[in-house]
């Protein structure tokens, strides 16, 4: 379940505690890899936090968590292979714009503002702008250029075909965060079954494995997207994990303000138990996940087995960043997985 970069600053240690020759130079080239990985990936993440500032979002929308670092952290995870870098660039502006999408439905929008946006994302279109108000306006437009900047650079590839299966999910996705705004405002407590139809989605995790395959170039194809699209039992195992670890170390915190019910909330509503139990009975479910992605990879496979890998290391990264605590909000809890990967250098 560990990140593969991360494992590997592991093994480099344990391996450098050897003094077996026969290592030494395997040894040596796996450093002068992560080094030189490391190169790479502090470029990107340099055009990450220029696109990034040029929204300029701590003024423009001071209620969004600003969190670009962990946005490109979790790009990382999910490919780090230096043949990944445009994968890596789109992916992390993806999940930026998720982010934000994210904190406006849950946090500042009202009912009124979020139906007319949800709807203007529905058409896909720049010229329903003009009814949105001023800071949506912002998120709309750098929402549309993402996706149009990913267009331009696939059309090349002859794979334009793409685009409509992202933008599907993604207004699949908003119209989940809406659903759960209205829920919030009436102070509505779903079953737990409605609660997952619709939370399930608001993971960001189908989007975003859609979204995983656009930088993977003609390996994805039609096929591909067509397989994704239908939520194939790995990427339900993917969803259920997200969702599930959320939920264990979120759902204390946001509580203490106005937020709409988490799943551990609507269980023990209709089931009568403490949260103790529910807690019990979602790990249980979240490892079921992980054995459902396991058989995701026996062979022969439904798609190919680097299409596998992303959703695989989307389930990673949810059990690196939210094992303990929610390591995306409270950023502090992954700092040192971030330094290691992006500032550390690799002694020689």
């Amino acid at each position: 379940r560990g990140l593969p970069r991360l494992e590997a600053v592991y093994y480099i240690d344990l391996y450098s505690r050897d003094d077996s020759k026969d290592k030494a130079i395997l040894l040596k080239f796996a450093k002068l890899d992560f080094c030189m990985l490391q190169v790479i990936h502090r470029k990107e993440l340099s055009i990450i936090t220029e696109w990034w500032k040029n929204l300029d979002v701590e003024i423009n929308l001071p209620y969004a968590r600003n969190r670009v670092v962990e946005c490109y952290f979790w790009a990382m995870g999910v490919y780090f292979e230096p043949r990944y870098s445009f994968a890596r660039k789109i992916f992390s502006k993806v999940i930026a714009m998720a982010s934000i999408l994210d904190d406006t439905y849950d946090a500042y929008g009202t009912l009124e503002e979020l139906e007319l946006f949800t709807n203007a994302i529905k058409r896909w279109d720049i010229s329903n702008i003009d009814v949105l108000p001023k800071y949506m306006k912002l998120i709309y437009q750098g929402l549309l250029d993402v996706f149009g900047e990913a267009e331009e650079q696939i059309s090349k590839e002859g794979r334009t075909y793409c685009m409509s299966y992202v933008i599907k999910a993604v207004k699949k996705l908003v119209q989940a965060y809406f659903e759960e705004a209205k829920w919030c405002s009436e102070g509505y407590f779903p079953k737990v079954e409605e609660y997952m139809q619709v939370s399930l989605v608001t993971t960001c995790y189908h989007m975003l494995a859609t979204a995983s395959f656009l930088g993977m170039g003609k390996i994805a194809d039609k096929q591909a997207f067509e397989w994704i699209s239908n939520y194939p039992k790995i990427v339900k195992a993917s969803q259920v994990i997200c969702r599930l670890m959320d939920d264990i170390v979120s759902h204390e915190f946001e509580q203490k303000r106005k937020h709409v019910a988490s799943g551990i909330e609507c269980y023990m509503k209709q089931h009568g138990v403490s949260d103790e139990e529910v807690i019990k009975v979602f790990r249980k479910e979240i490892s079921n996940g992980w054995k459902d992605i396991n058989e995701g990879f026996l062979k022969p496979t439904e798609v190919a087995m680097p299409l596998l890998e992303r959703i695989l290391n989307l389930a990673r990264v949810m059990d690196v960043i939210y094992k303990d605590d929610d390591g995306y909000t409270n950023s502090y809890v992954i700092k040192d997985y971030i330094t290691t990967l992006l500032e550390k250098p690799v002694p020689f």
